[in-house]
């Protein structure tokens, strides 16, 4: 969806919404020191539950450094429907494009980040889950630390979830299974609170295709995911959830905290020690306004510095610093002071095929869509009351599949374990393709699949020693045979799901190359079509304390530093088999406590 279906008619209307949230600091000039016990770059999905935890103790100072913006007031952020016009090409998104991917018909195409307070939490589509127990456990194994089984970081749902059942009076009895979710923790987690047109007919799916079972609970808590339910969103009250509304919103008050907007890090310092591991404590900053490294500051963590700028910013700031492979620093002139060839590596994400097909009549919301008048009188209604579509997330319903076993042994099974899906179906009620806009009438429902154990790695590399200069980021998208095989498996899937008795009524046909019928038509279908779910991950990846691979240790310090962590979806050593800020989450949650082990 592009940002120019809705940013014609809610930009006119900002300046009567207002949501008070965290007190930031805007400029360097307004610090008061320059010395904090822990410094955490990015103001994110971890990096607020860092700062939330970390300031727990009143003892202790904390320093916030975002080079985004603030995300007060921001109607497109605020409101769940219009999530998708908050990237690409505004000014809460990095605004980043992937390098030409030859598994696309050598296509580049935008590569969405959160430029703003709660990071891509403010930016993504709000789907919140936890990924299966077999990922998790998967990430104890490789890392050597029980400590990331399932077993144990179940423990941190009650710290992290506040569950809030809709208030509407629907019936959600059987959208959610309550024992197996929170209700006292920070982050809001909701339900649909708008009916879609197509809600009634997927759900009539699951009852009359055996191969699309109902799933109550498609959260992974201590369930699988597989099967076809209801969408759980990271919003509540008509609003987004994020970890700014959430963890930043709730310790606002603390005098121990210091959240500093419109600073973009350049790079880390090494402090000089004797011979052995490198010590990070210093902080070298520019007012991202600017878009220049001069003037710098220094700030100084007395305990350590944290790393939460994610899969992309994480890997260019080591690198920046002299952490990474000779081969993309010594070409720069960067010094090599942490030789570790697995920087910015290893870099995983889920590719995203949008599926459309024409329906019958005016049910579907492209009709409003189209409508600047619509869509203002419906973000109106919202302001009002937080009611109507703006109100909901974009989709309500999803679903999560393995391949059937006649494909899947033709290769070694990329996934955690056998109840770890390899394909994900998102159902919405509109015309939903990044990669070509919305015809100027029709009406449609998009069925998109996207890939959550892809075998394809990619990579993050700084093309310049100005940390203004975009990184070179490649996700290598449908690279492997796995990778492409599932995709067009994805979409027979979804072909089979569209011809159940529920839509003989309302689909009338396919559109553009989803009308291929041979394998080689929907490959190249895939290829044209495929973009990103933006969940890139794995580019600083764990591994055990005594291995040669990865780029931090089990406890998120980085290899052969000290002073230095990582908290965020860069240290996955695979990508979670799920929409991942729940994974996120859960794992500051537990760096939190690690750090404050340590110390």
């Amino acid at each position: 969806m592009k940002s120019a279906i809705f940013l014609s008619s809610f930009v006119a209307s900002a300046v009567f919404f207002s949501r008070s949230l965290a007190v930031t600091l805007t400029d360097a000039s307004q610090l008061t020191t320059t010395t904090y016990d822990y410094i955490i770059v990015g103001a994110g999905n971890a990096g607020l539950v860092l700062a939330n935890r970390l300031t727990e103790d009143a003892s202790t100072t904390v320093l916030v450094l975002e080079a985004g913006v603030t995300d007060e007031n921001v109607i497109p952020v605020i409101a769940p429907f219009l999530g998708p016009s908050v990237t690409p090409d505004t000014p809460w998104d990095w605004n980043y494009t992937t390098t030409a991917q030859p598994g696309l018909d050598n296509r580049t195409y935008p590569y969405p980040r959160g430029r703003l307070l709660g990071g891509s939490s403010s930016a993504n589509y709000m789907i919140h889950q936890y990924g299966t127990n077999e990922d998790w456990d998967r990430m104890a194994d490789v890392s050597g630390d029980a400590g990331w089984s399932w077993n144990n970081m179940k423990q941190y749902i009650a710290r992290h979830e506040k569950f809030v059942v809709p208030t509407n009076g629907q019936n959600v009895s059987d959208e959610f299974i309550p024992s197996l979710h929170s209700f006292t923790g920070e982050l809001q987690v909701s339900l649909p609170v708008w009916n879609q047109t197509i809600d009634s007919r997927v759900i009539a799916t699951t009852q009359q295709l055996a191969e699309f079972p109902y799933n109550e609970d498609i959260s992974g808590i201590n369930n699988d995911m597989l099967g076809i339910g209801w969408a759980q969103s990271s919003m509540v009250d008509g609003e987004r959830a994020s970890s700014s509304t959430s963890y930043l919103a709730s310790a606002n008050d603390r005098p121990n905290l210091t959240v500093l907007i419109n600073a973009m890090v350049t790079k880390l310092l090494p402090i000089n020690t004797p011979a052995g591991a490198r010590t990070f404590r210093n902080v070298q900053f520019s007012d991202a306004r600017t878009f220049s490294v001069t003037p710098s500051f220094q700030v100084q963590a007395t305990k350590e510095v944290i790393l939460s700028a994610g899969a992309v910013g994480t890997p260019q700031i080591l690198q920046l610093s002299g952490i990474g492979a000779p081969a993309d620093l010594e070409p720069l002139k960067i010094p090599v002071l942490i030789n570790n060839t697995q920087v910015g590596k290893n870099l995983q994400d889920h590719p995203l095929l949008p599926n459309i097909f024409s329906v019958q009549g005016d049910l579907s919301l492209d009709h409003i869509l189209r409508d600047p008048a619509q869509i203002g009188a419906a973000i109106a209604q919202w302001q009002a009351n937080k009611t109507g579509f703006i109100s909901n997330n974009v989709v309500n319903n999803i679903g999560f599949a393995r391949l059937n076993a006649s494909v899947l042994d033709q290769f070694t099974d990329p996934a955690a374990g056998p109840t770890t899906p390899h394909f994900e179906i998102i159902f919405a009620d509109f015309w939903l393709d990044p990669v070509v806009p919305i015809p100027s009438n029709g009406s449609y429902f998009t069925i998109l699949t996207a890939l959550v154990t892809p075998t394809s790695r990619g990579s993050v590399a700084i093309q310049s020693t100005n940390p203004f200069d975009a990184p070179l980021i490649n996700p290598n998208m449908l690279d492997t045979e796995f990778d492409i095989t599932t995709m067009v498996e994805s979409i027979k899937a979804i072909k089979r799901f569209a011809v159940a008795p529920a839509w003989d009524d309302y689909i009338t046909g396919t559109v553009g190359t989803l009308s291929g019928t041979s394998d080689a038509d929907l490959e190249e279908h895939a290829r044209q079509h495929t973009t990103t779910v933006f969940h890139p991950s794995s580019t600083a990846s764990m591994a055990a304390e005594d291995s040669n691979d990865g780029v931090v240790n089990p406890d998120l310090t980085v290899k052969g530093t000290t002073g230095l962590r990582v908290v965020d979806l860069s240290v996955f050593p695979f990508i979670p088999s799920c929409h991942p800020q729940g994974p996120v989450y859960m794992l500051a949650e537990r760096a939190a406590d690690l750090i404050k082990a340590t110390h």
